[in-house]
């Protein structure tokens, strides 16, 4: 659901929140190229999108994963805070929300992006990320080394 917030004059303006999914998997984290629109064309972002009126945020998010990557996605624990995203000229003030992810179905395609990559902790600064995705990479990287040690099922 999207959060009202109070402008200057003390009308009300809309906050758009944005889900992304760190989805982990055998100790990587998978990235999302952009494709759209043209000015972040080639940069890296964690899988997700807009919450739409009256969804959860869970369910925008399940919702977008299925529709950028095919896959059925099971949530864990949400990461940080909220992350301010660039104003867009017009739009709403955004802020991104990510939770900690795992495939539960399906293997991720790259539906809706240039191009899907699995990524290893120590790659995580080899891509050109979002900046609003930035500030969760040190918050993923335990979680993913964590994994990575873990016995495989």
């Amino acid at each position: 659901m999207s959060t009202v917030t109070r402008t200057q004059d003390g009308g009300p303006a809309a906050t758009q929140i944005v889900v992304g999914a760190a989805i982990i998997r055998g100790g990587m984290l998978l990235g999302a190229q952009r494709a759209d629109p043209p000015q972040l064309r080639g940069r890296w972002e964690l899988p997700g999108g807009k919450v739409d009126p009256g969804e959860a945020e869970t369910d925008a998010l399940v919702r977008e994963c299925r529709e950028e990557l095919g896959v059925e996605i099971t949530l864990g624990e949400r990461l940080g805070g909220d992350v301010a995203m660039p104003v867009r000229t017009g739009g709403p003030r955004a802020v991104l929300r990510v939770w900690a992810a795992r495939v539960a179905e399906g293997e991720p395609r790259a539906l809706e992006h240039l191009a899907l990559r699995w990524l290893a902790p120590e790659e995580l600064a080899e891509v050109d990320w979002l900046p609003a995705d930035v500030p969760f990479l040190e918050e993923i990287r335990p979680l993913l080394e964590r994994d990575g040690a873990a016995p495989m099922a």
